[in-house]
């Protein structure tokens, strides 16, 4: 294929991948490794590699966003970055030595239950009492609406933080961000109303990726002829994604993007099952 229409593939590909991974939380990584893998056919390896340059990019344009506008928790991304970035340096580590068929599979249950947890009911009110960790570590906040601040407090600090670390690892090994966890961790376990859990979760991929973006460059995994539009296009599509939050229909956005993720979910494990990659 012409180098400049793949760059150009790959450019509308990552547009739509910050997009997406700006509007639900995710990442772009569960976009961009199926497009590289399935349609382009790129070694998973590499593909990782390019995917977590894309989270750094989500990350920094649509955490810029949301930090501006006050909904992003500084202080608890903060804190739980120790666990994500601690599992993310392990997981990279560990995506070495496995066999690519098994991290094809493995991403493909990840991107299943990714799909599974955002579309599912969130939790949208503001806790009044919070737990001690909470209190003693600061973590508790407030948020802008258009009816006005609402604060909240945040519960089981300690069952977050453990969760946070298992999505550091899963980022580190599969490249994609581990979104759903993190939103999981803050949103079902932490009881933080879902807009803070989802700006909240952006801020903290890009680092989380950097920390395992440093061993898949070491070992040469990062090629600079993908990773440029990759970047572009995903710093555009999470600059336009942070500007329609307050606009678009999340759920219905939601649903589309479930449907199309369960889709590739189970092409990457058919084809890891079958040594397709």
């Amino acid at each position: 294929m012409n180098i400049l229409i793949f760059s150009l593939i790959l450019l509308a590909g990552a547009y739509v991948a910050g997009l997406l991974g700006s509007l639900t939380g995710l990442g772009g990584g569960v976009i961009l490794i199926p497009l590289l893998t399935l349609v382009f056919h790129v070694d998973i390896r590499y593909a990782i590699g390019v995917a977590l340059l894309a989270s750094i990019a989500n990350s920094s344009g649509a955490a810029t966003a949301y930090i501006k506008e006050g909904i992003t928790n500084i202080r608890l991304g903060m804190f739980l970055e120790i666990a994500t970035t601690a599992g993310a340096v392990g997981g990279a580590l560990l995506a070495i030595f496995t066999p690519v068929n098994t991290i094809a599979i493995l991403l493909g249950v990840v991107l299943i239950f990714s799909a599974a947890m955002t579309i599912r009911k969130k939790h949208e009110h503001a806790e009044q009492t919070g737990s001690k960790l909470s209190y003693l570590l600061k973590l508790n906040s407030s948020y802008p609406t258009p009816t006005g601040e609402v604060s909240y407090k945040l519960k089981n600090v300690a069952g977050g933080f453990g969760i946070m670390l298992i999505a550091g690892v899963l980022s580190g090994l599969l490249g994609i961000g581990s979104g759903a966890l993190k939103v999981l961790a803050m949103d079902s376990t932490m009881r933080i109303p879902f807009k803070v859990s989802t700006t909240t979760s952006n801020f903290m991929i890009g680092v989380t990726a950097a920390a395992s973006a440093v061993v898949y460059l070491q070992r040469g995994y990062i090629d600079p002829g993908m990773a440029f539009p990759v970047v572009l296009g995903v710093l555009g599509g999470a600059f336009t994604g942070a500007r329609l939050l307050t606009f678009i229909n999340a759920r219905t956005l939601r649903i589309i993007f479930c449907a199309a993720i369960t889709f590739v979910a189970l092409e990457m494990i058919y084809n890891g099952l079958n040594h397709q990659f």
